[in-house]
């Protein structure tokens, strides 16, 4: 039986009958000025460098066997404006499996360059939350391509990369993106992401109730365990990053045995 921790009470009847799906690990590449590095609760005091090398970081993820690669822009999450474009692009040229981005993306000519670039999917996030048309417009013109990111602390939005909290509901929020034509989702738990705790597996379960979408869970994936559970939650990916720099889980066996 599945371990269910704390406060994330589920009802084990309902995940046994969301069980079976299959789920995708995605390797999370976070950039900063260059360098492949990984925040502790998304706090840019707290960064911890992987590698200077984050193109060559994406391959071996690809070669292990990853189905798909989440990149995000930490400089562009922040400052408003993606700024290792470069990077980027090069990461989307090398691989062979898709690439979804996020970070900074806040005007509809960066999504078309992006998708162009050879990107799969674009991700929104404070675009998502200030600027409700663009999202609209978006999601009429690329469909499928459009994610929006659900960065949640104690329940409420943060955007600016992390970096600033509103007073809109994460639920709330996801409703209201429904009748904009979004067809997936990303939720963060930002207090667990980072931290190699556990996901915050009752927000994700009620999530994906609500939604009824698509929903690929990120934020303190840190054990094979961790992976089961949310299998059975009926998430479509799970995006795993310290855990895997740190050899938490094992991409490859991680593979094996959940996806």
């Amino acid at each position: 039986m599945l371990p269910v921790n704390g406060d994330d009470i589920i009802p084990r009847r309902l995940i046994l009958l969301r069980g079976g799906a299959k789920i995708e690990i995605i390797p999370a590449v976070d950039l900063r000025q260059g360098r492949c590095v990984r925040l502790y609760q998304g706090d840019y005091a707290q960064e911890t460098v992987f590698s200077e090398d984050p193109v060559g970081m994406a391959l071996r993820w690809q070669s292990l066997g990853a189905p798909r690669l989440h990149v995000v822009d930490l400089d562009g999450a922040a400052g408003g404006e993606l700024l290792n474009l470069d990077i980027i692009t090069e990461i989307a040229s090398a691989a062979l499996i898709p690439v979804q981005v996020g970070g900074g993306i806040r005007r509809l000519s960066l999504v078309k360059r992006l998708l162009k670039c050879g990107v799969d999917r674009v991700i929104l996030g404070t675009a998502a939350a200030e600027d409700p048309e663009l999202v609209r417009e978006a999601c009429r013109s690329f469909g499928q391509s459009i994610v929006v990111s659900i960065d949640a602390r104690d329940g409420y939005l943060a955007t600016h990369g992390w970096r600033q909290d509103t007073e809109i509901k994460a639920l709330e929020f996801a409703q209201s993106m429904l009748k904009l034509g979004v067809k997936r989702f990303i939720y963060t738990d930002i207090n667990r992401d980072g931290t190699l705790t556990e996901p915050n597996f009752s927000a994700i379960f009620e999530l994906v109730s609500l939604l009824g979408r698509p929903v690929i869970a990120s934020g303190g994936i840190s054990s094979l365990n961790h992976l089961k559970m949310l299998k059975q939650l009926g998430v479509e990916g799970a995006i795993v990053g310290k855990a895997l720099y740190t050899k938490s889980i094992n991409l490859k066996q991680a593979l094996d045995i959940i996806s």
